[in-house]
């Protein structure tokens, strides 16, 4: 190992030459028997680990991997066809052990052997001379020797890549992005459950429901006054018969179709009414965007973005080019313009909707989005695209478990897509959901045109697909291509750059405050994630800066409160069982222009239990004082205990938690002038959590000092 420590600097400062020091050194260790004292897998590992660190490409080292590698086991092999004199030579070395291996391993897996002596250590060197040596057709052990290369060379690299990075994920584990990652594991844990479920008693419950079907059905057609019925409106009847005749396109495929679109066009017309009107629809979608966006992480938005290109246009055509022609090579034509169809009307009803009703993008956004945000074609693209490849595959796979398994598959990716969207901050909620449902129509749309022509031609196309050695050979391949592609846009793929934020140009601070905040479209009540008015506001503080207001609650007797990240809802958690003082715990988030509070203070409330707190939420604004200062608004609020041990009980007096405040800062010395300004009229109401409140609706205006 002294040599490869030695070894990894050099490559480290060589730069782009270190790419030909791989490319040479996955030479020498594929040749036949000198690689088995070359490790260099565990260099590839190695690599990987620079490659964490910036150093190097890891797609590049993997390219240039893995052609070192097929370059010296294509000479390995050839060395094995002509080496009957040197087999005889070196008879003690190779017939002793490693040939004996190799020999066995080829009996057993035949030309698979290839790909799979890659993965082994003691054989991937051996392998290629063994094939050789027993006369393997040349383009056999080409064909399958090009396709491992790439996947042990990925393997090895990433195995690296993922290792050097376990510091950062493990940051990851400690920020506000950890708490998506649980909520993720849970989401799938649930998936993983109910596809468990469907797979144990599915069969019998599907049974179950069919026979109830069947005798309700007997049971209509027997009954003498349904029988009357039926030849009192023979219209009636013949028309829902036609409806539901599989062999024609007017027929069952009519009727799926003129479902789906009357389903897609009520939920389109409802979203758009909402974004129109902003009601709950677009409340939703704009406090949803800015509460994931305090959860990113750089590490989860690159995650995302990986994620984002399953559902990306050129992605889907070149997996769409792909499987066309794995129908093709699998004998399945009949898919293949439905397939473009269905594609083809996705993109073209994304198109036409977003220049219908141009919506731009959330502001908190990752990165800048040049087209509409509404709908979403990546939600579209990616229900109708794989929710194609889904219903073929199901047509045609004949095992019930594989079948669960596809359909789990399938819906994991296509809500990961939308999810990423979101998150990324490329779509809202409604434009994800728009897109799953114009996807949804036109998959159905491609679906009925399938049944007709499959009806048509009375072929059932059920059969399952032809396995020959010739088809699965091509099909990998294909697949494989795909992947590269996939993995090469990926690593080429550029973000476009963030939206720039465009700050909001300050306002004097006047006396009438209530007419400053109805000219400014400025909201009086903090609000719940769909929008529903909550408590007034009932504090506006000046200070110089964040730095100020920040040192004033901290002389205060005030406690900052964490980030709500697993470390510290884990502490919270255990204080609360420990029963010991947490001073900084992290408070519930809460909207106030359609934004989370900047700033979250408490302190324990004087002679009462370590579990009972007064809470301060903050927002910055836009407003400034007449010399310049900046301008925050707020809410107190005392917490006296829990609610069914999660949800905060609080104490409906919230004037008197104003009071509290303006107090503490006046004992610390740190207010320079306050008042009260009449701001909403007296109301009584409820939180999110069902907890009552009441206030005056008075205003505290508060200068610090």
């Amino acid at each position: 190992m002294d040599y490869l420590n030695a070894l990894l600097p050099t490559i480290e400062n060589f730069g782009l030459l270190g790419y030909w020091i791989i490319f040479l050194i996955s030479i020498v260790e594929s040749i036949a028997f000198i690689g088995l004292f070359v490790p260099g897998t565990v260099l590839l590992v190695a690599i990987g680990a620079l490659c964490a660190k910036g150093v190097l490409n890891p797609g590049d080292v993997i390219w240039f991997a893995a052609a070192g590698a097929v370059a010296g086991d294509v000479f390995s092999f050839y060395l094995g066809r002509h080496g009957t004199r040197l087999a005889s030579r070196w008879d003690k070395i190779i017939h002793s052990s490693y040939m004996e291996h190799g020999e066995r391993f080829l009996e057993a897996h035949g030309n698979k052997s290839v790909f799979l002596g890659r993965f082994v250590g003691p054989l991937r060197p051996v392998i290629p001379f063994v094939a050789g040596f027993f006369r393997m057709q040349p383009r056999r052990f080409i064909f399958w020797d090009v396709i491992s290369a790439p996947c042990w060379a990925t393997v090895s690299v990433y195995s690296g890549y993922f290792f050097g990075q376990a510091w950062e994920f493990s940051k990851l584990w400690t920020s506000r992005g950890g708490i998506l990652l649980i909520v993720f594991g849970i989401i799938l844990g649930i998936l993983y459950f109910l596809r468990w479920e469907i797979i144990k008693r599915g069969r019998e419950f599907f049974a179950f429901i069919c026979a109830l079907w069947d005798s309700f059905a007997r049971s209509m057609i027997m009954n003498s006054d349904f029988q009357m019925y039926m030849r009192h409106h023979p219209v009636v009847f013949d028309l829902i018969k036609r409806r539901l005749d599989r062999r024609s396109l007017l027929g069952l495929p009519l009727t799926l179709i003129g479902f789906a679109m009357f389903y897609a066009l009520i939920l389109y017309l409802g979203v758009v009414e909402g974004m129109i009107r902003s009601d709950v629809v677009n409340s939703i979608d704009m406090r949803l965007a800015n509460l994931l966006a305090v959860f990113r992480h750089p590490r989860l938005n690159n995650a995302m973005t990986w994620i984002s290109l399953l559902g990306e246009t050129h992605v889907v055509m070149a997996f769409a080019v792909v499987f066309s022609l794995l129908l093709f090579v699998w004998r399945r034509p009949v898919y293949i313009m439905p397939l473009w169809l269905t594609l083809a009307g996705s993109i073209g009803i994304t198109l036409i909707s977003g220049l219908a009703f141009y919506r731009p993008g959330p502001a908190a956004a990752v990165f800048l989005e040049s087209s509409s945000s509404f709908p979403s074609l990546h939600a579209c693209l990616v229900v109708a695209f794989y929710g194609f490849i889904l219903c073929v595959l199901l047509r045609h796979v004949q095992s019930y478990n594989m079948r669960m398994n596809l359909l789990f598959a399938c819906v994991i990716v296509m809500l990961a897509v939308g999810f990423s969207r979101i998150y990324l901050g490329a779509h809202f909620l409604s434009d994800v959901w728009i897109g799953y449902g114009l996807g949804c129509l036109w998959l159905v749309i491609g679906l009925s045109l399938i049944e007709w022509r499959q009806t048509a031609t009375l072929s059932v196309g059920t059969a399952t697909i032809g396995a020959t050695f010739s088809r699965r050979a091509v099909s990998a391949a294909l697949m494989g291509a795909g992947l590269v592609f996939f993995i090469g846009y990926g690593y080429r793929y550029e973000l476009p750059a963030a939206p720039a934020q465009g700050e909001i140009a300050p306002v004097v601070l006047t006396d009438n405050i209530p007419m400053l905040f109805e000219l400014q479209g400025l909201s009086r009540y903090t609000e719940t994630l769909s929008g529903r008015n909550q408590e007034p506001l009932s504090l506006l503080i000046v200070a110089l800066n964040d730095r100020q207001l920040l040192q004033a609650f901290q002389r205060s007797g005030w406690h900052r409160a964490d980030e709500v990240t697993l470390g510290t809802l884990a502490r919270m958690v255990g204080t609360l069982i420990r029963k010991v003082p947490y001073p900084t715990a992290p408070i519930p988030p809460s909207f106030w222009d359609n934004r989370v509070q900047d700033f979250g203070f408490q302190r324990p409330f004087p002679d009462r239990s370590d579990r009972q707190r007064q809470h301060v939420r903050l927002w910055r604004t836009h407003l400034r004082s007449a010399d310049g200062w900046e301008v925050y608004v707020g809410t107190a609020s005392l917490d006296i205990g829990a609610r069914w041990g999660i949800a905060h009980k609080i104490w409906p007096d919230i004037d008197r938690e104003r009071e509290y405040l303006l107090q503490s800062l006046l004992e610390a010395g740190m207010v320079e002038w306050h008042r009260k300004v009449a701001f909403v009229d007296p109301v009584k109401g409820r939180h999110i959590g069902g907890n009552l409140f009441s206030t005056d609706g008075d205003l505290s205006l508060i200068r610090l000092r």
